[in-house]
């Protein structure tokens, strides 16, 4: 089993900017300000790292080094147009050097937007809309919970390829809020079973309805992602549906290759967040790729040999660190759900590793 590895890391910063190619009457052309958070991902050779393990402390000490450069600043006086995209292309043109293996750089100018730069250069713009409705499984087992009447607080958000349409303009927050805002009429505050394409609303079939409903109007759209709930939700790309399954757990650790003078080699601790992703096809009658409930159940011996125990003491584990961590999930979680295909174990906000089979998939705000 081939497995690739992933470091990732955030930063934040505090800037004010005005973006004076909007409207005039826009509210971002004058002077404000927004907490940014710039975040990496990396694909590090090894021996990257002054030692090993080492790979995210060393990668969030670069990528703050380089934020620190914006905290507290007047963005325009660094960039004529400082929007996300152009800032995240400012911190990639600052990294490229220092950082190889560069895969993925983003900027989150609040918790609801931001922007990613692909491995191909592309810049994904994405928005986040909520949206509050009933449903109920129809084809679920008995007594399976799903199966009654029931409400979520769904989230959608919409990726979209700024650079695949060929536009002067590239697409803005503005653009998809007036693209989203006839789904947002049609979903919220309703019964999604008696909408006509809707009657087995599963996150499957809801991202595929709106899939193929906003590419007609938005050629752009590169993925839409479905949150049923904070932990877990559903993607597509008009081709492929991948599920994700998140939790937190409580582990203590060192690691062993850190030098005797370095913290991270006592005992220590952290409360991980954990994503579990899935890759299958659509089951037709059910509508989903693999039940959640059955992600869980089936998961579980695996979580509580993490949860609430020293991972030094883990039989397998090569090492604590994230990168090792999120490897040794990956292999031991396919062995209960062959349908995992990518781990994601971070230590604190936005900084850990992935480890996955082959592909990456969206970029999820942090």
């Amino acid at each position: 089993m081939s497995i690739a590895t992933l470091f990732a890391a955030s930063s934040t910063f505090e800037s004010a900017r005005q973006v004076g190619v909007l409207p005039a009457d826009h509210p971002a052309r004058r002077l404000h300000g927004h907490s940014f958070t710039a975040k990496v991902r990396a694909s590090l050779d090894a021996g990257w790292a002054p030692w090993p393990g080492g790979d995210v402390s060393e990668l969030a000490g670069l990528l703050g080094a380089c934020t620190a450069q914006l905290d507290y600043r007047h963005l325009n006086e660094l960039l004529p147009v400082p929007t996300d995209e152009n800032l995240a292309r400012w911190v990639r043109d600052q990294l490229q050097v220092s950082v190889p293996g560069l895969e993925q750089v983003g900027i989150q100018s609040t918790s609801d937007q931001g922007v990613d730069l692909d491995a191909n250069d592309h810049a994904h713009i994405w928005r986040r809309y909520r949206f509050q409705s009933a449903h109920k499984l129809p084809n679920v087992p008995f007594g399976h919970k799903c199966g009654r009447l029931h409400g979520h607080g769904f989230e959608v958000i919409l990726h979209a390829n700024q650079d695949a349409g060929g536009r002067d303009l590239s697409i803005d927050y503005d653009h998809l809020d007036a693209i989203w805002a006839p789904f947002h009429y049609q979903l919220h505050h309703k019964y999604l079973n008696a909408i006509e394409g809707l009657e087995n609303p599963t996150s499957e079939v809801i991202a595929g309805w709106l899939w193929q409903r906003l590419k007609a109007v938005l050629p752009e759209l590169s993925w839409v992602t479905v949150y049923e709930t904070g932990s877990c939700g559903a993607n597509f790309n008009g081709h492929d549906y991948r599920i994700w399954k998140e939790m937190t757990l409580d582990s203590a650790l060192f690691l062993r290759n850190a030098p005797a003078d370095d913290p991270l080699s006592h005992i220590h601790g952290h409360t991980y967040t954990m994503r579990l992703h899935l890759s299958a096809p659509l089951d037709q009658v059910m509508g989903w790729t693999v039940d959640f409930g059955d992600v869980k159940e089936r998961f579980n011996p695996i979580f509580k040999a993490l949860d609430h125990h020293p991972l030094h003491e883990l039989p397998g584990l090569e090492d604590c660190d994230a990168g090792s961590l999120a490897r040794w999930v990956l292999a031991e979680g396919r062995r209960a759900l062959p349908q995992i295909d990518r781990v994601d174990m971070y230590e604190t906000r936005g900084c850990g590793a992935i480890a996955l089979m082959d592909r990456d998939g969206p970029a999820l705000p942090i």
